[in-house]
């Protein structure tokens, strides 16, 4: 193993013969109030074990940047003592010490800052309001792992603690680290502005990594619950180990990118330090991953760590957020005069004397190797390490004990003061620091904001681009982003779109965040972006495929201006003008053998009964309702049976006297001439009685049918019995059949009119239109139901009209000479007169 100060001469390049300086003695000085300081000045064992190049320069960078800090909580601390406005009178003092990022390391030093002032004990006690531990606060660690467990401790006693670099978000937990603070933002707000701008790139198909330990596994899995709350899908989650030295290191780091790649992600988010991440992408290039888009942090973001690595823009393209800091005024030649002075024999000689003040000697874990540094070794980094959250931590505590003290512009009391009496100002105040304010918020942080970084090369040179900041919103300038695309604008990397109103999302994989997007369906609407179905729309309204809101159903019925009712219509004033022409030829011939023949005066009541029939067609068009409904069926129940109640005499009349000669004397009478009229009136009564239990039994209604049609509200009258409907109908057909029997076999003589035949023909045109109505009118339910029925009355109309009507119309009028009593001799009356007597 290197011994340390050879390590330090071997990596700084220590000039000639280790020559040593009086630096170390300067992180101790003795004051009024003392405040502690935690920086990583050395190295850990595991480091210092690792001899390879990358690793050295990773201790070398940790310790400059150490070195730098410690600087610049002196810089801000002599700053304070001369100032003249700012605790006046009163001169802070400090204790500085080495953590070497090992927690039982940091905890020594923790330890000794809660000694009894004066002592190196701890004192235990039941009440500690009085308790002046040996440091007035605090200031570092600089890791969130280390402030994780200084924190408890320090804030058992109520100390305040001030990290210039802690980021885990887990630090803000008031309730648990009342004493905790921090000059930096949360993980909380990087998580956020990295979820942002994977939002405004519409990148949603990412695989994240994070290094295995406390800020890796924090910042991931921050990212993790945010990420699914702005719908981005985590095609892979990983840790990877934070000591390559380790003997499953590369076989972990491998395993990794055989994930990513599978993933077939063209995002890659990175929460790691920058020696994690220098593993992740130097396995990347070995294993040929390809170009990707690398989303780092601060932790790795502006480390020439990974920055170094050969052909490392081979990656792709790498953007990331750093912190937004500003230069310290005066610093660099702080730093300068400094170094100047360590070399000078006196100047160390009343330094050391002021060290020993301190009482320090108890503990070593000073800054062992600051002796052996020259200005040259950290002058490269001082403008790159950020020292002004240092410089804001030191101030945050001076303004606070200023309050507590009750300091005049010019003065101050010399008051006692215990640490926890800070607290409540270090909660309220407001300070300025270069000119710009200050304050802690509810989760005792400060969130500066942050830069966005874009990786620029060249000419084989890199260039940290700013392209974009974050504080409450982000912007990014994309004009100055250029991907390692071929047209160089940015890949996609997702696994669905952002649905559009009115669509939903459909889960499709085995990722829950993957979907595609489903219209909603008709009759259902969109209600929310998040919403993961789409609600049905009221009873009383419709919407279309992908509508984003319902509408008002309109009423659908038959109405009288549409082109089918209109035909409908004028077939329905064809078929009575028909009847009433029919009607007026029989009027005009009612004498005449043939009229007599076919009923006289009976044959005017049937097509009397046709017309109305044929009338009640109107009754189907139009806004239906019950009173309407129950009309159709009775008017055409009635009407009907007043023909076939016709048709029934005459059937029984023509069945006597073919089939029942030696009866029909007798019976004749009851069925022909005035006679014949007492058994119409008894079937129209008897069609009365089934009418009125029609009504009683069930009669229809008018039903109102959201279901069949998708934006209209179909009004129709519905069967509510068929019992009733059965009842209703049944008796017309029993008529009809009877005719039917009475007169399909009846055999005329030759030269002879056959009047059986047309109430055989009317009679069985009914039935057909019956037969095919049922089987339509039972399954139909729709404005074609009416259709259907006026069809079916017409369709009987002009059947009847047909069949047994104008035949006798067309020898009327054309064939007179047939109109006799030879040819038309009406049977009864060709009976003897003793006969009929």
């Amino acid at each position: 193993m290197l011994l340390p100060e050879l390590w330090l001469c071997l990596s700084f390049g220590c000039a000639a013969s280790l020559g040593r300086s009086c630096l170390s003695a300067q992180f101790r000085r003795p004051g009024d109030f003392v405040l502690g300081g935690l920086f990583p000045f050395g190295q850990d064992t595991v480091n210092l074990k690792a001899r390879s190049e990358p690793t050295l320069l990773m201790c070398e960078r940790l310790f400059t940047d150490g070195l730098i800090w410690a600087l610049g909580m002196k810089f801000a601390v002599d700053q304070i003592n001369n100032s003249s406005s700012l605790l006046p009178g009163i001169r802070l003092g400090y204790e500085m010490y080495d953590t070497c990022f090992d927690a039982l390391v940091a905890l020594q030093p923790s330890l000794l800052f809660l000694t009894q002032n004066g002592t190196t004990e701890i004192g235990v006690l039941c009440n500690y309001t009085e308790y002046q531990p040996r440091v007035i606060a605090v200031l570092g660690p600089h890791k969130s792992g280390l402030c994780l467990v200084t924190a408890k401790l320090f804030s058992s006693f109520l100390i305040p603690q001030v990290s210039y670099g802690a980021t885990s978000d887990s630090l803000g937990n008031t309730k648990l680290y009342p004493s905790f603070y921090r000059t930096v933002p949360s993980d909380k707000n990087l998580v956020e502005a990295v979820v942002l701008l994977l939002n405004q790139y519409g990148w949603n198909w990412i695989a994240t990594i994070g290094s295995d330990d406390d800020y890796g596994r924090g910042a991931q899995s921050l990212f993790l619950s945010m990420a699914g709350d702005a719908n981005i899908c985590i095609a892979y989650e990983g840790l990877i180990p934070t000591d390559l030295t380790e003997p499953n290191a590369t076989k972990q780091l491998e395993d990794t990118v055989k994930n990513i790649n599978k993933t077939k992600v063209n995002v890659i988010v990175l929460f790691a330090y920058s020696m994690s991440a220098q593993g992740l992408l130097e396995q990347s290039m070995r294993m040929a991953l390809g170009k990707k888009i690398w989303i780092g942090t601060k932790a790795w973001i502006l480390s020439d760590i990974t920055a170094s690595i050969p052909n490392i823009q081979s990656i792709g393209t790498v953007l990331g957020f750093a912190m937004k800091t500003r230069t310290v005024p005066g610093f660099q030649e702080y730093v300068t005069d400094l170094f100047s002075s360590v070399e000078r024999e006196q100047f160390c000689q009343e330094s050391r004397e002021l060290s020993r003040l301190t009482n320090a000697e108890v503990l070593d874990t000073h800054c062992r190797h600051c002796d052996h540094v020259s200005l040259q070794d950290i002058w490269p980094m001082l403008g790159v390490t950020m020292v002004h959250p240092v410089q804001v931590a030191v101030y945050s505590v001076a303004h606070a004990l200023h309050r507590a003290l009750g300091c005049s512009p010019t003065a101050c009391p010399r008051a006692p003061i215990r640490s926890w009496q800070l607290l409540h100002f270090m909660n309220t105040l407001s300070f300025e620091v270069n000119g710009q304010n200050f304050s802690f918020d509810q989760a005792h942080g400060t969130n500066t904001g942050y830069n966005l970084i874009f990786w620029s090369w060249r000419n084989g040179t890199l260039t940290y681009q700013t392209v974009g900041d974050y504080e409450q919103s982000l912007y990014v300038n994309k004009s100055q982003i250029q991907f390692h695309t071929a047209d160089q604008k940015e890949p996609r990397s997702s696994c669905f779109t952002q649905c559009q109103p009115g669509q939903i999302r459909r889960v499709k994989g085995f990722h829950l965040c993957c979907y595609d997007c489903t219209d909603c369906p008709e009759n259902t609407f969109w209600s929310s972006p998040d919403s993961p179905t789409c609600p049905p729309c009221p009873q009383h309204q419709w919407a279309p495929t992908r509508s984003t809101r319902c509408y008002e159903r309109s009423q659908r019925f038959l109405f009288w201006d549409e082109p089918l009712a209109l035909a409908l219509v004028a077939l329905t004033a064809l078929s009575t003008a028909l009847t009433a022409g029919t009607a007026l030829l029989f009027l005009k011939h009612l004498d005449t053998p043939l009229v007599r023949l076919s009923g006289g005066g009976r044959s005017l009541f049937a097509l009397l009964s046709l017309a109305l029939l044929g009338l009640s067609c109107c009754l189907y068009v139009g806004r239906p309702s019950d009173g309407l409904c129950v009309l159709q069926e009775v008017s055409c129940a009635l009407f009907l049976n007043g023909c076939f109640s016709t048709f029934f005499t005459k059937a029984l009349e023509i069945t006597l006297l073919t089939e029942f000669p030696q009866c029909a004397p007798r019976l004749l009478c009851w069925v022909s001439h005035g006679r014949a009229w007492l058994l119409v009136a008894l079937c129209l009564l008897t069609q009365g009685l089934l009418c009125f239990c029609h009504l009683h039994l069930g009669s229809d209604y008018l039903l109102v049918d959201y279901k069949s049609l998708t934006s209209e509200v179909l009004l129709l009258c519905d069967t509510k019995s068929w019992v009733a409907f059965a009842l209703l109908h049944g008796y017309n057909s029993c008529l009809a059949f009877i005719c039917f029997l009475c007169t399909f076999m009846v055999q005329t003589p030759a030269r002879r009119y056959n009047a059986a035949r047309g109430i055989t023909f009317a009679t069985l045109i009914y039935f057909v239109v019956c037969i095919f109505f049922i089987v339509i009118f039972a399954t139909l339910k729709s404005v074609l139901r009416a259709v259907t029925q006026i069809g079916a009355i017409l369709a009987i109309t002009l059947g009847i009209l047909g069949s047994y009507y104008i035949p006798k119309c067309y020898i009327i009028i054309f064939r007179p000479d047939l109109n006799t009593v030879d040819y038309c001799q009406n049977p009864i009356e060709e009976q003897p007169e003793e006969d009929t007597m």
